[in-house]
């Protein structure tokens, strides 16, 4: 608009019009989410015997733990990682203010080993593919998918679903806010710039209605005349039973 005004100021008229035109309300439908024992095994389908399943491990441990986002995972740099002496990764995110998470001792014990296998490289990055090149998003993305189908065997409810990157980065978030109940503080997390942003996981997570249900005083259920004796519920049947044979004759 401020860039119209000064050079095309005869079509702001035309422009405001344009604006002033409401945007079409679309469903919001809740984020889809992996459940705890659909992540474990996710996690738990890279076989840590050679380099790659040692470096796909530690990946999708990093990824779901810090809820990261494909370009933050795939540009994080050697010396991003800080292991002593509390665990913790730097995270850098275009357009986005860093941010400095602390990590699980499950997180660490997956990566010191892919730290040691590593090798020297001439590239800071952390992750490298076969090739010793940087990760890429679609490398990633292939890793991710090739693990969730292996795990699909082992966990039925994973067959026919597909496994995307943002999906274990809303179930990171919902873990999250499961277990602090404090929506700022997930947004702090994930590297959100609005906190609108991160009130998509309050509508998906049912432990936020409960707790605001358990806090409130139900209405009392009035009391009546009536009760459903043994005999009352005999007299009902016998009387359904009659007028059925009546029906039928």
């Amino acid at each position: 608009m401020y860039f119209m005004e000064y050079h095309v100021p005869a079509a702001l008229d035309h422009i405001r019009r344009v604006l002033a035109v409401p945007s079409k309300k679309a469903d919001a439908r809740l984020v889809k989410h992996l459940t705890i024992d659909e992540m474990q095994c996710i996690l738990d389908a890279p076989v840590p015997n050679h380099r790659e399943g040692i470096r796909d491990r530690a990946m999708l441990h990093l990824r779901f733990a810090a809820g990261l986002r494909v370009s933050e995972l795939v540009g994080l740099r050697l010396d991003d990682i800080q292991l002593r002496p509390y665990p913790s990764v730097l995270v850098h995110s275009k357009g986005r203010p860093e941010r400095c998470l602390p990590l699980w001792r499950e997180t660490t014990s997956a990566l010191r080993p892919w730290m040691a296998v590593r090798g020297l490289a001439p590239f800071p990055e952390l992750f490298l593919n076969a090739h010793g090149e940087p990760m890429t998003r679609s490398g990633f993305e292939y890793i991710l998918h090739k693990h969730a189908r292996a795990a699909a065997s082992r966990c039925p409810s994973l067959k026919g679903r597909r496994a995307s990157p943002h999906l274990l980065r809303h179930t990171c978030a919902l873990r999250i806010l499961e277990a602090i109940k404090d929506p700022r503080k997930v947004s702090l997390w994930l590297g959100h710039t609005h906190m609108q942003t991160t009130e998509i996981y309050t509508r998906a997570d049912p432990s936020v209605k409960l707790e605001a249900l358990e806090a409130v005083t139900p209405p009392t259920l009035r009391s009546g005349r009536f009760k459903a004796t043994d005999a009352l519920i005999a007299s009902l049947t016998a009387s359904t039973i009659m007028h059925r044979r009546k029906r039928q004759t």
